[in-house]
């Protein structure tokens, strides 16, 4: 997903959620503020990284948030990760660390990118969206998808 379709989606769902207190919102509505600052500061990504970016032992540095609903995540999953809806992120952000990178990813990256962005709205800056999500992310070659890149660069053999 790109930066501007995450935003424009982000945007649209903050707005659909927050309509009723925007809609009598004036300067000093605290959301607001903190959207308007969020979306000031935020580097170029968004906070996504992809899958290649990430060395194998790596993965092990990163808490890892998987957003999908219990039967996607009881299905199928990567290794390690902790299922926790993305509805629920600021509801349960107090499980979530700080003092640590934290991936979030769900099917395709559409909804976790909504919960790395509320995240980020509330003051986590550890946080980053697998882009492309679990589909992206198994197609890539998993955990061994920087390897498998560099062997289709033919860096490696």
């Amino acid at each position: 997903m790109s930066f501007s379709r995450f935003l424009i989606h982000a945007a649209t769902v903050v707005t659909l959620l927050l309509a009723p207190t925007l809609a009598s919102a004036d300067e000093n509505n605290e959301a607001i503020k903190a959207m308007e600052e969020y979306l000031t500061f935020v580097d170029y990504g968004g906070g996504t990284i992809s899958a290649e970016q990430i060395p194998k032992d790596d993965w092990k540095r990163f808490y890892v948030i998987d957003a999908r609903d219990k039967e996607q995540f009881d299905k199928e999953h990567i290794p390690g990760a902790v299922n926790l809806e993305w509805r629920q992120v600021l509801e349960k952000r107090a499980s979530i660390p700080k003092d640590k990178p934290v991936l979030i990813y769900c099917n395709t990256g559409s909804l976790s990118a909504q919960a790395g962005f509320a995240l980020r709205v509330v003051g986590y800056e550890n946080v980053r969206i697998i882009q492309g999500g679990f589909a992206d992310w198994k197609t890539k070659g998993g955990f061994d998808a920087t390897e498998k890149a560099a062997r289709a660069r033919g860096e490696v053999k």
